[in-house]
């Protein structure tokens, strides 16, 4: 990284509130962004984070019956942006149809996080955050703070998908269906060696303290950028040099990596991967670990798409866990973009995912009409 890259990467840190949390507004300049307070919030590990909060955002309008809410949880170092693609008018969650609610997980920097919780649990000393955590408190924000007793659907990409297939398994009588895309119901062993060995390159740069860093990382960081950029899309998509036009070279491509990161807390990065690292919908209690018992424990209707060429959450791992749900409908998506196709940024696997998805709600409520 030059010293021009390196000062701006300050620069952009500081500007984030990344470590000046308390400077920004808590919606983050953004209108749509409301925080619920949790009060003292009681962790899944026996841990209390006091005053603890979750970020939500909310598109279209509850009906009288209360029956149209699609609750989109959050993914890995995302926001309820994470689903632009998905939200929409004539798309496959359009506000004019549904009452959209997209929770914030924990440690993404809205939400209760490393970089915004005072001490005894600011940065490295944040508890550990399960999946199930998140889902209780998504779903303290719709029975609490919206007064909604059932969803139509709970959708999810990546771990947002491991806290679609949690709530199927923790809150059945809640939501009549669920869909997971790019993400399987457990972190099975490679995935966790894979989280584990980006989350060493990070913390090997001194500067990273412990996790009580002053200044950015930045050899941590650049060094977790590569990581993440050799995994997040398929071998294919860099033999046919799809990053263009975006950028023109491999170099670029790396660079455009480590820009992006660099405005990101190292602390909440490791929080949420820890959590991704960690989850096991058989832990869920009274299955014991079984990751097999608890699929099979689903009685919703579900639709499960994972990426053909995905890295992080193979397609294999997905073929495995089918077998185990009843009433599935599996459709990989036919992307050579990775885990990145659930992110909707190439335009072909925004159409696949939003007519997919609209096809799966539709069956009990008429036709869409798909604008594109």
């Amino acid at each position: 990284m030059t010293t021009a890259h390196a000062v701006a990467a300050i620069a952009a840190f500081a500007g984030a509130g990344v470590m000046l949390s308390a400077q920004i507004p808590a919606s983050g300049g953004d209108p749509h962004r409301r925080l619920f307070s949790l009060g003292d919030f009681r962790l899944e590990s026996g841990a209390v984070v006091p005053n603890a909060k979750i970020a939500y955002a909310t598109f279209g309008v509850l009906n009288a019956r209360r029956d149209n809410a699609i609750l989109v949880p959050s993914w890995y170092g995302a926001d309820h942006h994470g689903y632009d693609f998905l939200i929409g008018t004539g798309l496959a969650l359009d506000p004019a149809k549904y009452f959209i609610v997209a929770t914030e997980m924990f440690a993404n920097g809205f939400s209760s996080s490393p970089s915004n919780t005072p001490a005894p649990f600011d940065r490295s000393r944040f508890p550990a955050i399960a999946i199930r955590d998140n889902v209780a408190a998504a779903r303290r924000v719709l029975t609490e703070e919206l007064r909604i007793d059932h969803v139509r659907a709970v959708i999810g990409f990546s771990m947002g998908a491991q806290q679609a297939f949690q709530w199927a398994v923790s809150h059945p009588d809640f939501v009549d269906a669920i869909v997971g895309y790019c993400g399987t119901a457990k972190t099975y062993p490679h995935g966790a060696v894979r989280l584990e060995s980006a989350i060493a390159a990070l913390t090997a740069d001194s500067a990273f303290d412990n996790g009580n860093y002053t200044t950015p990382p930045i050899k941590g960081l650049t060094a977790w950028a590569y990581h993440w950029a050799a995994w997040v899309t398929s071998q294919e998509w860099w033999r046919r040099e799809l990053f263009k036009p975006e950028f023109a070279t491999v170099a670029a491509a790396l660079q455009g990596e480590v820009d992006r990161q660099m405005s990101r807390d190292p602390n909440n990065l490791i929080a949420q991967a820890r959590t991704w690292q960690r989850h096991n919908v058989g832990d869920t209690a009274g299955f014991g670990g079984d990751v097999e018992k608890a699929l099979r424990s689903i009685r919703v209707p579900v639709l499960y798409m994972p990426s053909a060429t995905d890295l992080y959450f193979p397609v294999s791992d997905a073929e495995y866990e089918r077998a185990f749900i009843q009433n599935i409908t599996f459709h990989p998506i036919p992307s050579l973009w990775g885990h990145r196709a659930g992110g909707g940024r190439s335009p072909e696997d925004a159409r696949f995912l939003n007519t997919e998805i609209g096809r799966f709600l539709e069956k009990s409520e008429g036709a869409v009409k798909w604008v594109w």
